[in-house]
């Protein structure tokens, strides 16, 4: 089971080497990773004294009940219209805080100002982005949980390409995959499911329409699942119902090429924008640097889209145990294009180098 008072003390010990003696974390994905789970508008003050998982007073049913978390009291606002972050503001003031660190890249504008308003004496400091930085390594726990959200991808998609898929609009396919991420045990899609054909293929983040699947079509599916909070994703390509036209062949052996590319620069110590040139130089060759768009991957977990960015100008060093996708892509206008797209763990060489959790082919199938 992951350490989370662990990784409270981590924070605290960071925040007390910036000056602050108490931390309000508001971000739902941090508290989840500094807790274990994150009710409906709750926000986790840690210290000076206790720390509070202070949640509103007319949580859902679904989140009513709160697990029992080593070292957190859960405190429930009595009035069902309190705002959690600004009762945290009072009690830290009460507990004899001096200064509050706050993730202000979270709070709006009228929650900051209301946090002066009820704690005046209180000192407000960033945050920042400590615990995102925190969460950027994974730890076995968590990459176990990736392996299994892969898996169920792997499985989700795997029995879809068995199935009569000409006639079949994007929409269908789009429910029926994420059913079946639920069926095989997901809490959920990581991320709205894509599935393009034809002129559509090879657009990223492509949203699903009635479009019918036809002969020849290129096919690109864009899945992930959640299992445990941690998510991953996967993208594949393929042709439908018939021996793949050369142009088809060659856009996907250039995609391909792009992502082997990118996938083998994922070593310890790389910067973030030499795995993106790596990929992205292999379509730029061919005339086509334009359809990577802004980043060749990014980092995955609690949410589907972490650092780090795999971007031009990201600036950073890959660690090993991080998990990122490498998904190059290119659509030609009118006629459709190539995604693939892989979850993977930074290795060393020594351990093999990098860890594919999405293991689907990526040979170019007529399906």
């Amino acid at each position: 089971m992951p350490d989370h008072a662990d990784r409270r003390t981590r924070l605290r010990a960071h925040c007390a080497g910036a000056g602050s003696d108490a931390a309000l974390v508001s971000r739902p994905a941090n508290i989840h990773y500094l807790t274990g789970c994150a009710p409906t508008g709750a926000v986790l003050l840690l210290g000076p004294a206790d720390d509070l998982l202070i949640r509103p007073g007319d949580l859902p049913p679904a989140d009513d009940q709160a697990p029992q978390i080593d070292g957190v009291r859960v405190h429930a606002l009595g009035a069902p219209d309190g705002d959690p972050a600004v009762a945290a503001a009072d009690l830290a003031r009460e507990a004899g805080a001096g200064a509050l660190a706050v993730e202000e890249h979270h709070l709006t504008v009228a929650r900051h100002r209301a946090l002066y308003s009820v704690a005046p004496g209180l000192r407000l400091t960033d945050l920042g982005r400590a615990v995102e930085q925190q969460r950027l390594i994974k730890d076995d726990d968590e990459i176990a949980s990736l392996r299994v959200a892969a898996e169920i991808a792997d499985q989700a998609l795997g029995e879809l390409l068995e199935s009569i898929l000409v006639g079949r609009t994007e929409r269908h396919l789009a429910l029926e995959l994420e059913r079946r991420l639920v069926d095989h045990g997901a809490e959920g899609p990581a991320f709205a499911t894509s599935v393009g054909t034809g002129p559509h293929s090879g657009r990223a983040g492509h949203v699903p329409t009635d479009r019918r699947v036809e002969e020849g079509d290129f096919l690109s599916v864009g899945l992930g699942a959640r299992y445990h909070g941690y998510r991953c994703e996967i993208g594949r390509t393929f042709v439908i119902g018939s021996a793949p036209e050369t142009w088809q062949i060659e856009l996907y052996d250039l995609v391909f090429a792009a992502q082997r590319a990118g996938r083998e620069a994922l070593v310890p110590g790389a910067e973030y924008r030499d795995v993106d040139r790596a990929a992205r130089q292999v379509l730029d060759a061919a005339g086509h640097g334009e359809g990577l768009g802004p980043w060749t991957g990014h980092g995955v977990g609690l949410e589907i889209d972490e650092d780090p960015k795999l971007a031009p100008a990201s600036m950073g060093k890959l660690d090993a145990c991080v998990p990122v996708t490498v998904e190059p892509g290119v659509h030609l206008p009118g006629r459709g294009g190539v995604r693939i797209d892989d979850t993977l763990v930074v290795r060393p060489a020594a351990d093999g180098g990098p860890e594919l959790l999405t293991i689907t082919t990526k040979e170019l199938l007529a399906l």
